[in-house]
């Protein structure tokens, strides 16, 4: 197994559970304790984890918008709902939109009206939330479950078919060098199929977000329409995003 696959292995098991030993890894990936503290130490360096008696856990899992599994996540309330209300300005009756996976892509599927719209989305969470929701025509692709999401060859494919018109698309980290990236690779032919499809390609991201780079880069910002960000969004940081050729929307009100 090369090293950034091992990578990828190591932060799947930490996004489930929060927590891991040498030991654990070691087992699960069939290598030995050096070679799992070696693997330890990069993704400490990167910002990914930190590093514990014996193990690590996962570092900053609340600002990347990992979702729990049992209890809603409330961690950056106004950003996202900031964000979202910003959103749905994007959003005309009849669209035919996709809501990629994510905490703020749930708070936008939270505040749509039940008017007629088409959404797609592989988000378990988003799924139920529009479910009750009967003048939206709720389309899911296939696959199997990742966490909160729904993945995989089938997914993708379908997705390929559609016309989508607007894909709101959620990201772990954005950097200007660096682009949007995600944990692990397991969801990024979903994300490119979605932004390759659609007419627009919005990113919702919240400003803690903003110059952070996770393991997986799956998309640049030239590929994007527009970033929806929230009012606390650094003045520096907006103009080194708007200097790169980047459309930045902050806040309900206003752009940066």
């Amino acid at each position: 197994m090369s090293p950034i696959r091992r990578h990828e292995r190591i932060m799947e098991v930490l996004l489930t559970n929060k927590e891991v030993t040498v030991a654990e890894l070691s087992d699960k990936l069939g290598v030995t304790g050096k070679t799992i503290r070696e693997d330890l130490t990069r993704l400490e360096e990167q910002g990914l984890i930190v590093r514990v008696h014996g193990g690590a856990i996962l570092a900053q899992s609340d600002q990347f918008g990992i979702l729990p599994s049992k209890e809603p996540l409330t961690k950056h309330a106004d950003e996202k709902a900031d964000i979202a209300s910003r959103a749905l300005l994007h959003i005309e009756p009849n669209d035919i939109i996709a809501l990629d996976g994510g905490s703020t892509t749930l708070e936008i599927a939270r505040r749509l009206s039940n008017e007629p719209l088409t959404v797609i989305t592989n988000d378990v969470y988003i799924i139920s939330e529009l479910a009750a929701k009967d003048n939206i025509r709720l389309v899911v692709p296939g696959g199997y479950r990742v966490r909160n999401m729904l993945a995989g060859p089938e997914a993708t494919s379908y997705i390929r078919q559609l016309n989508i018109q607007k894909a709101f698309i959620s990201a772990t980290g954005i950097h200007p060098d660096h682009g949007l990236s995600i944990y692990t690779g397991d969801l990024i032919d979903f994300k490119r199929a979605l932004i390759e499809t659609a007419h627009e390609v919005i990113a919702v991201i919240n400003h803690h977000k903003f110059g952070q780079t996770a393991l997986r880069t799956f998309a640049s910002l030239s590929e994007l329409t527009c970033i929806i960000t929230d009012s606390g969004l650094p003045a520096e940081t907006a103009q080194q995003y708007s200097h790169a050729g980047v459309t930045l929307e902050c806040g309900t009100d206003q752009n940066c």
